[in-house]
């Protein structure tokens, strides 16, 4: 009799009590592995925005340019969650993960030397590709080391290293940006990437079922054109307001992913297994993911605005303001995610999605004089109900998809909540734009510009709008996380699904 990593279990007490306590080492070493790269992510994310004001008078580009070091990164990992999901499956996933670090580690390197704005948007692009291969593939290792009961606590863990990651990148970022370069936020990636991908290499294992289909460039290429032109489509709108140009794009991003639709149905060996998404749980977890990412994102970008544009902050003092809410989101991950293994996904996640809405209720009080502290309340709330919300649907989604798909649910997951992402930056700044000059719009973003008087008054009742919008979004999430049913778990009465 074995267990399932190989272990004889039938010996003395010590050789299983060492077996088990090897498997939990692994464990251990694994997730740490996979908080590096989350880690990684998040301390990026944050220091790009705090450095954009300093880059652009460096390079000598402009404003609207320059928001593609942040849009460029979100479309790239956007447009190829999924694909490189299904490379992990085919040629596997520690494999794919591994090379995500390198080409991350490649790419930094690469955007601290740019002496342009072009090319540093190009770098991105490499430090984006990167950066898909190792979200995409982070999930599906985890479902691969850990078991069903005890994936809610190792995505938990994770959430505690993304908001790790984003108040290092608050902090840290900051203080490069000030006393050093903001060259230093990409080069501080460097030492990070060279220990996590040798970690990598030596540490981690394949899971035990890879798929054996081959790659479907044909789908990949209907996928990854129409979601790119739609989704730069969606930019341009938030930059320049609906033009020809932007009309163009949209209409000629339907009947690519209409294509794409048409031929997965065909193929032997699909891009996206379209079966997955007659799962129940799989699809309104998924649809939950998309409309908390569409209204939540937006919130972060707005408030920001808020506090640079009428209240005059710096990019550096706005960003301390959002440090409470990803410490108690932090300290809250975990134990959600524990509370996902024991009750489930539904009532966890959303609990989680409440708080947030709570929270954007919050920031909706906010006037040109409101205290700063509410700021910080309404941060905690938002903080600690996305910290309730990931870790469970994370956990539902692996648990219910079938093991040899692992990759490619993972990074379907990532690309519904991307595209989320990028729809809700595009929807921050249309929002904003409504109320102010759009490049107005661009510059209070970036910290670049204060505004006053009857001006500051439309931003605030603007931003009002937005967030009684965002928590419209919320509800749609929280139906969805509430409908999605009972997901199959370990202990339950019901079987893990095999597609």
């Amino acid at each position: 009799m074995h267990n399932e990593r190989g272990g004889d279990v039938r010996g003395s007490v010590v050789t299983g009590r060492d077996a088990v306590d090897a498997v939990h080492h692994y464990e251990a070493f694994a997730l740490a592995i996979v908080m590096l790269g989350v880690l990684m992510s998040a301390v990026d994310t944050t220091a790009v925005v705090l450095g954009l004001p300093v880059m652009i008078q460096d390079l000598h580009s402009n404003v609207i340019s320059m928001i593609w070091v942040i849009m460029a990164y979100l479309l790239v990992i956007t447009v190829f969650g999924t694909q490189v999901g299904k490379f992990g499956d085919i040629f596997g996933r520690v494999r794919m993960y591994n090379v995500g670090f390198a080409v991350f580690t490649a790419g930094s390197f690469l955007c601290g030397f740019s002496a342009s704005g072009p090319e540093l948007i190009g770098f991105r692009v490499l430090q984006g590709a990167g950066g898909a291969l190792i979200s995409s593939n982070s999930g599906a290792i985890i479902a691969d080391t850990f078991s069903e009961h005890r994936r809610g606590r190792a995505f938990g863990i994770t959430g505690f290293g993304y908001s790790a990651g984003a108040i290092l990148g608050i902090l840290v970022g900051g203080a490069l940006v000030t006393f050093l370069s903001w060259r230093y936020i990409f080069f501080i990636n460097i030492p990070i990437g060279i220990v996590a991908t040798l970690a990598g290499y030596f540490i981690l294992r394949e899971g035990p079922d890879r798929s054996k289909g081959t790659v479907d460039f044909l789908g990949m290429g209907f996928f990854g054109l129409g979601l790119a032109i739609f989704l730069v489509a969606l930019t341009d709108v938030s930059g320049s307001g609906l033009t020809l140009s932007s009309e163009v794009e949209l209409v000629g991003a339907i009947p690519l992913l209409a294509a794409f639709v048409l031929w997965e149905r065909r193929s032997k060996s699909p891009l996206l297994d379209l079966s997955l998404l007659r799962q129940r749980v799989l699809t309104a977890s998924m649809l939950a993911a998309f409309f908390q990412s569409l209204a939540s994102f937006a919130v972060l970008f707005l408030v920001i605005m808020y506090l640079q544009g009428p209240r005059g902050l710096t990019p550096w003092d706005a960003s301390l303001y959002l440090i409470p809410g990803y410490i108690l989101g932090g300290t809250v991950a975990p134990f959600s995610g524990r509370l996902s293994d024991r009750y489930g996904a539904r009532v966890v996640a959303s609990l989680g999605l409440l708080l947030q809405a709570g929270g954007i209720l919050t920031y909706s009080t906010l006037g040109i004089g409101s205290p700063l502290y509410v700021v910080v309340l309404a941060s905690v709330l938002n903080g600690a109900g996305s910290s309730t919300y990931y870790p469970a649907n994370n956990s539902a989604v692996m648990a219910n998809a079938p093991r040899r798909a692992y990759g490619m649910a993972s990074g379907l997951l990532r690309t519904f909540s991307n595209v989320g992402m990028v729809c809700s930056f595009a929807v921050a700044l249309l929002f904003a734009s409504l109320a102010v000059p759009r490049p107005v719009a661009f510059e209070i973003f970036l910290g670049v510009a204060r505004i006053s008087g009857a001006l500051s008054q439309a931003f605030v009742e603007g931003l009002h709008s937005a967030m009684l919008a965002s928590i419209a979004l919320l509800g749609v999430a929280v139906v969805l996380s509430v409908l999605r049913g009972r997901e199959a778990r370990a202990g339950s009465s019901r079987t893990r699904p095999e597609v």
